[in-house]
């Protein structure tokens, strides 16, 4: 009986640290389309976030660096690089983070999103959407090495 109650322990212990390592595939560094910016995913509490860390077209000098497009005219001065653009996303198992939501600076929208880890563990499919997933749009994320 102590055997059964030490393996039950063990495996009650060691599946949340599998779930958790799992969940946080996605954190750390990813090139974004065509590589024009990096962008940090890391976990906060037990949500998963994401924010520019370098611009392309900002090193370049052809953009501004601010959040110029914000429909919010008191975030308009806000700079790009830091500003989360990815936010709130929960894993649901089986590479799926999901209930989170996407800013594309370009246009100053935000979007519900999906995001979903590729099984060579190295690309990223972010899909913005309006109302349901399947109308939106994909962009393929890399990891950065």
């Amino acid at each position: 009986m102590k055997h059964l109650i030490a393996i039950f322990s063990l495996v009650f212990f060691l599946f949340p640290l599998n779930y958790n390592t799992e969940a946080d595939q996605i954190v750390g560094i990813w090139f974004t389309e065509n590589s024009e910016a990096k962008v940090e995913i890391y976990k906060k509490e037990k949500k998963y976030f994401g924010k520019i860390i370098w611009s392309k077209s900002i090193e370049l000098g052809e953009a501004d660096g601010i959040d110029s497009k914000n429909p919010n005219e008191n975030l308009r001065n806000r700079k790009l690089i830091g500003l989360n653009i990815l936010s709130e996303f929960e894993y649901n198992g089986n590479n799926v983070w999901e209930d989170g939501e996407v800013y594309d600076p370009e246009n100053g929208k935000t979007y519900r999103c999906k995001i979903t880890l590729q099984k060579d563990k190295k690309t990223l499919n972010v899909r913005g959407f309006i109302g349901f997933s399947l109308m939106g749009r994909t962009t393929v994320w890399r990891k950065a090495e």
